[in-house]
């Protein structure tokens, strides 16, 4: 464990006692770990960079030293420490990343503060100290630095942390008790003596995660909440871009200062410009930038002395053309994120926030949506203004917008956490091209979609990717439906979700009532209906000389039936009616209600202004009935709200956990075949290794033998008792839905001898030959555990067999499985109810299938370098669910993807 990092890095950590041997001036020192450094966010949501200490930072240090108040210097040293000597200095910054471990923290070149574990050789105990910058303490940087302190020592063998700290040092001792460690303490005169184990807990990675979301959701509010604005490429020229996000910001009637910037004008739109930022006199937030990529290096060492907190980058030339576009946009949000800035795009379309206190229009569309309670992600820049003005002519009212462009920093995940407590928003749309982080994306969606529904466009070709390209539409809207999501395939889709979701209550259950004064119109309603797993249990034709009155009364009637959870009202307008009157008309008989109505006005452009109840500013308020082109559409859009209604009903469920599992003998395990791999690749485990790594888990396979020949087969036999199977183990013989590699139930050496040498002449040669113990009779099942680009670790499970494989009859479920998650899983296939017995064969207990699929949940969570498992076949029985054959494959642990360890930007 203590050299696990320097496998890593292909060199061996230096001991201590060599540490003081520099390297050169332009190479780390030998065990430097360049993966911990990370990009974080304080408490206030400005960026942070930690990294580890190096010995070039002593000077730097010092400064740092000389800048600390005589109390915080007292409160760290427990006395008067006003210069740090060369001694002093040298163990400071040459460490051995091992037993001593260091973190800086950065704000830009400076170093704003530092923590440091220190412990001796072979010792599980290491004592810890941080010191901040008097100016930057209250930003939340001692819960950072103890977590990354945190995850350096466990991953050097450290289990357990003790501190030092003075009894009026209030502010550090919180830090430690609300860390959602389990710490003790004693007393020692004027100091507390503080003593915790690291290892994670619920209760930390809770602690964490919230401390996460806050910390993120701050983050994006600075975006949305500018006091003051600079346009870098402000134009008179109305061609340019610079040109629409003045106007437009200028037009929305932003409540604050804007300062244009152009090196060429004295003046833009008759406000005076100046020639660079560093010309404006007074602070400056939010810096929108519409300038050539090749001018963003420039620009953006203007904002960074300004002290700007975001960029809005407007630009393209970035990651969007690839290349060298790819290098200058790491290259911008490194140094951006490096001096506490955020950034928005490059290539995005721009930032909206409609509160009437703010008023900000900072994109390229000179016309947007109202105000109202939706908020929306839009990673295209291109499609923006298509997406802004379809939202405006439905009559939906956004609270905020963003659109995230190349998404090189600011992610849908981070306007999630923001939302999750906005109260300005209560619907979420998000319009994604990709998912930089899939297990955060899964956990924070969850959480929020317990609060407001989030609708999402889904894309069956991102769905169906990595590990699981078999994955269909359908079985990825069940994987959304999973985590409380609401998946649409496309824009049209998402807007008639979200009128419904923005304006009238959620139904209660699948019962249909449908008034219209069209009978060819209401079946198709009602056959749309069946369709979505509705039931139209009211079905009321008005005849086409229907009066508005006729229509209020049949709508109040349905509203108000007990059997009735859902309302579609549908209008046919004849030749000069007063299509506003009904509107009216189904309005008003729908005031209060607590079951959702929608309406379908065919032939009718637009949505008829009687259905839409208004504030005294003029926005729609809830109780507007949102209107549909055509009633399978309003069907669509109740069937999902119904499906998201039945996610809520279901109380938040913890993951289902096993307790006969062991977790240190799977890390050694893993750590050592790691250490030894060669290369960076994958890495198959051997049949052994398997064996080893399941068993930790409680998964054992049924026992095997690798035989060479004959003699030894009998022998393999007889030492496992018979009957005994012999199994052709490549896997061109082991896939054949024939059988034609297997031999089983064999009762005797004679027929063990047989079996072997037909097997060994025919498909013996490509590969080895078991001879396994016989499982009790079962219906064979196969599970996979895998990674996957949208959805994060994911579980697949099916009956075994070439016909249920081609027919993609597979079940997928995110992870970890909760118990509802587990009991869907198991029932979705439609082959599942051959598990219940067929043709007299005794039903499979479910419980120990399911056992063994929460077991593989655990293993993907513990083992964050397993890229791949799968089970294949299990043979699901009577009593036990015995697996006979299992793969497993490890990989470097991703860091966009791994939710274990200390909080970073990713």
């Amino acid at each position: 464990m203590a050299n696990e990092h320097a496998a890593d890095n292909a060199v061996e950590a230096a001991p201590e006692h060599e540490s003081s041997r520099e390297a050169p001036a332009d190479l780390p020192p030998e065990g430097y770990r360049a993966d911990w450094a990370a990009d974080v966010l304080g408490s206030d949501g400005r960026a942070v960079r930690i990294r580890p200490v190096l010995p070039s930072d002593a000077d730097e240090l010092q400064r740092f030293h000389s800048t600390l108040s005589e109390r915080t210097r007292y409160l760290r040293y427990f006395g008067s420490h006003n210069v740090l000597g060369d001694s002093e200095l040298k163990r400071m910054t040459h460490i051995d990343y091992v037993n001593r471990m260091a973190f800086v923290a950065l704000l830009g070149s400076e170093i704003i503060g530092m923590a440091v574990y220190e412990g001796q050789e072979g010792s599980p105990i290491a004592e810890v100290a941080f010191t901040i910058s008097d100016d930057h303490q209250g930003r939340g940087l001692g819960s950072i630095f103890l977590e990354h302190l945190a995850g350096a020592a466990a991953e050097s063998g450290i289990r357990r942390f003790e501190a030092e700290v003075l009894s009026e040092n209030r502010q550090m001792i919180q830090v430690f008790r609300r860390a959602g460690y389990d710490v003790s303490r004693s007393f020692d005169g004027s100091a507390i003596h503080l003593e915790f184990d690291i290892d994670p807990s619920d209760a930390l990675t809770s602690v964490r995660n919230s401390r996460e979301a806050a910390a993120e959701a701050r983050s994006v509010a600075r975006v949305l909440n500018p006091s003051s604005i600079a346009v870098i490429g402000a134009s008179d020229q109305p061609s340019k871009l610079g040109h629409a996000v003045l106007k437009n910001l200028l037009d929305s009637g932003f409540e604050g200062p804007v300062y244009p910037v152009n090196s060429d004008a004295r003046s833009i739109l008759s406000i005076r410009a100046y020639p660079a930022l560093s010309d404006i006199p007074d602070p400056v937030d939010l810096a929108v930038v519409a300038v050539p990529a090749g001018s963003m290096q420039e620009v953006l060492e203007d904002c960074l002395a300004k002290g700007v907190s975001t960029l809005v980058v407007i630009s393209a030339g970035f990651s969007d053309i690839g290349g060298e576009g790819i290098v200058s946009e790491r290259k911008l949000v490194a140094e951006a994120r490096a001096h506490g800035m955020r950034v928005v795009g490059p290539n995005a379309l721009g930032v909206i926030n409609n509160d009437p206190a703010i008023r900000l229009n900072s994109t390229l569309a000179n016309r947007i949506p109202a105000p109202g309670k939706i908020g929306f992600f839009c990673q295209s820049g291109a499609l923006g203004i298509a997406i802004l003005d379809s939202a405006m002519r439905r009559g939906l009212g956004l609270s905020t917008f963003v659109s995230a462009g190349n998404r090189a920093d600011l992610s849908g995940n981070d306007l999630l956490q923001f939302w999750d407590t906005e109260v300005d928003t209560e619907v979420v749309l998000l319009y994604l091209e990709s998912f930089g982080n899939p297990r955060k994306f899964s956990r924070i969606a969850r959480r929020v979609a317990r609060n407001k529904p989030v609708v999402v466009v889904h894309r069956s070709s991102d769905a169906a990717a990595g590990q699981f390209p078999d994955i269909s539409p359908q079985a990825a809207n069940e994987l959304y439906n999973d985590i409380g999501l609401i998946p649409v395939t496309s824009l049209p889709e998402m807007f008639d979700t979200a009128a419904l979701l923005a304006y009238q209550p959620l139904p209660e259950g699948p019962r249909l009532a449908i008034v219209a004064n069209s009978t060819a119109v209401s079946n198709l309603g009602a056959d749309a209906a069946e369709g979505e797993g509705l039931e139209v249990v009211r079905s009321v034709d008005l005849g086409a000389a229907a009066a508005p009155e006729e229509f209020s009364r049949a709508v109040a009637e349905a509203v108000q039936d007990d059997g009735v959870d859902a309302v579609l009202a549908v209008f046919v307008p004849p030749v000069q009616r007063n299509v506003e009157a009904y509107a009216e008309a189904i309005r008003e008989a729908a005031r209060d209600s607590t079951k959702p109505v929608a309406s379908t006005f065919l032939a009718v452009e637009g949505l008829p202004e009687g259905l839409t109840v208004r504030d005294e500013q003029g926005q729609p308020l809830r109780g507007s009935i949102p209107s549909y082109g055509y009633p399978e559409r309003a069907i669509s859009a109740l069937s999902r709200a119904l499906t998201y209604q039945r996610w809520l009903s279901h109380p938040a469920e913890e993951p289902m956990e096993v307790s006969d599992i062991d977790i240190s003998r799977a890390r050694e395990l893993v750590d050592s075949i790691w250490t030894r791999r060669a290369g960076n690749g994958d890495v198959k485990l051997s049949q052994g290794q398997t064996r080893q790594l399941l068993k930790c888990f409680g998964i054992n396979i049924v026992e095997y033998r690798v035989v060479q020949d004959a003699e030894q087969a009998t022998y393999a036999a007889e030492e496992l008792g018979y009957p005994v199977a012999v199994k052709a183990m490549s896997e061109k013989w082991r896939r054949r839905s024939d059988m034609s590699g297997v031999r089983l139930d064999i009762g005797d050496a004679a027929s063990v001898r047989r079996a072997f040498e037909e097997l060994d002449s025919s498909a013996g040669r490509s590969g080895p030959i078991h001879v396994q113990k016989m499982a009790p009779r079962g219906t064979g099942v196969t599970m996979k555990v895998g990674d996957h680009p949208i959805f994060g670790s994911l579980i697949s499970f099916g009956l075994s067999g070439m016909i249920t494989q081609m027919l993609g009859d597979r079940a997928y479920s995110a992870l970890p499985l909760t118990p509802s998650q587990a009991d869907r899983l198991l029932h979705r296939p439609a082959a599942a109810p051959i598990l219940d017995g067929i043709s007299g064969e005794a039903p499979a207990n479910k419980k120990k299938i399911v056992d063994l699929m929460v077991r593989l949940s655990v293993l993907a969570e513990e083992v964050p370098e397993m890229r791949l498992a799968f089970v294949e076949p299990a043979l699901a029985g009577a009593t036990e669910a015995a697996v006979l054959y299992a793969e497993v494959v490890l990989g470097p642990a991703p860091r966009r993807g791994n939710e274990v360890g200390p909080r970073r930007l990713r």
